[in-house]
């Protein structure tokens, strides 16, 4: 059987603590590698070499977009997959790839993307959603935006149906959001001088206010990120489109984390309505529910969590938040009622859909201990 030709494309820059496990990842699931170096000063472009990728230079301009689209003029697949230096294809995964998307009947194909956030990668411990990563080449598909790149989806398809994704059912790790890869405050102060640039232009997009929100999240500016998310779903709504789902998981996190628990209850409810099946969202109605007391009403809530589940990653989901999380905070709620044996089930629930999970084992030893005083 003839399989389409795919090209890997990707940009770097002093990348060799992890550019060899991601390449080594796709070898044989790809048919060239095209990578765009940006300047780099360590081993990168000789470990890229090493698996016979093709690298053209790229003089560094401060725009993400047009250093991946500088790529593709030199990517001679069918289609393209792209791919971030400190990413990896599943293993099992990278063999079944073509056979995928030789079946495609679309021309923008989604992966299974796992954000790893702990100390160590583990699925349990990490943020899942389907992600664009592969696309027809020779259409017109191109990166846009300086910074967090996005597909000119609208121009290419302009009647895209997001809720037809073609998901394949392949995994890419992401390691960056870890916790020894966590972004630093001189590398988000750098991702805010280049959306504040975006930001002063007329017809810039309302995604660039969430992206601010997110960079003045992760330095812990709460106050900030609570502004801008709400500017980013304002813009949304004036363009006459519907805020996507990320923008109210930020702005509720924001507001539990910020303990404005009065500022957030009166309005989960409708954010719930325009996403009934974002099961992160009802996680949060839940945890807002437990800190106002209502711990009754927030078992209720959790039991709706763990009946959604976390298979539906249209949406951004914490992994556990339909599962284990949601059986943690309902032993809480039942320990606040004194329900002490219906807390041991919950917790014991817990660890056995994630044996690791410290909470609920911390959770029932506090009560074993209690129990032997």
């Amino acid at each position: 059987m003839a399989y389409p030709k795919i090209s890997l494309c990707m940009i770097v820059k002093n990348e060799e603590d992890c550019i060899a496990r991601c390449l080594n990842s796709v070898k044989h699931a790809v048919d060239e590698i095209i990578i765009v170096d940006t300047g780099s000063t360590d081993n990168t472009v000789d470990i890229c070499r090493s698996f016979d990728a093709q690298i053209v230079e790229y003089a560094w301009n401060e725009h993400f977009a047009d250093a991946r689209n500088y790529g593709l003029q030199f990517a001679t697949g069918d289609w393209i997959l792209w791919m971030d230096a400190d990413e990896e294809l599943d293993a099992n995964d990278a063999l079944q790839l073509k056979q995928h998307v030789n079946a495609a009947s679309e021309s923008l194909l989604w992966i299974h993307l796992i954000n790893y956030i702990g100390n160590e990668p583990d699925e349990n411990d990490a943020f899942h959603i389907a992600h664009s990563r592969m696309f027809r080449n020779h259409i017109g598909f191109k990166f846009k935006n300086p910074i967090h790149e996005m597909l000119n989806l609208e121009e290419v398809i302009p009647d895209y149906d997001p809720t037809q994704k073609q998901t394949l059912p392949l995994k890419i790790y992401h390691y960056g959001y870890m916790n020894e890869y966590v972004i630093n405050k001189k590398k988000s102060e750098r991702n805010i001088r280049l959306l504040e640039q975006e930001l002063v232009k007329e017809d810039h997009h309302p995604w660039i206010k969430y992206h601010i929100a997110t960079e003045y999240y992760r330095l812990k500016q709460y106050d900030k990120a609570f502004e801008y998310v709400n500017l980013g779903i304002v813009h949304f709504l004036q363009e006459r489109k519907a805020p996507p789902s990320l923008l109210y998981k930020l702005k509720y996190s924001i507001l539990i984390t910020l303990g404005s628990v009065e500022g957030a209850w009166q309005g989960i409810d409708r954010a719930i309505q325009m996403y009934p099946d974002y099961v992160d969202l009802y996680f949060y109605k839940g945890v807002i529910y437990y800190l106002k007391e209502w711990y009754e009403r927030a078992i209720e809530v959790f039991q709706q969590c763990m009946i959604l589940g976390e298979d539906n990653i249209k949406h951004l989901t914490l992994k556990g938040v339909g599962s284990f999380h949601a059986s943690y905070y309902i032993g809480l709620c039942q320990e606040k009622l004194g329900h002490t044996e219906r807390a041991v089930q919950a917790y014991e629930a817990a660890i056995q859909l994630f044996p690791d999970y410290k909470p609920a084992q911390e959770a029932l030893g506090q009560i074993s201990g209690s129990l032997s005083n």
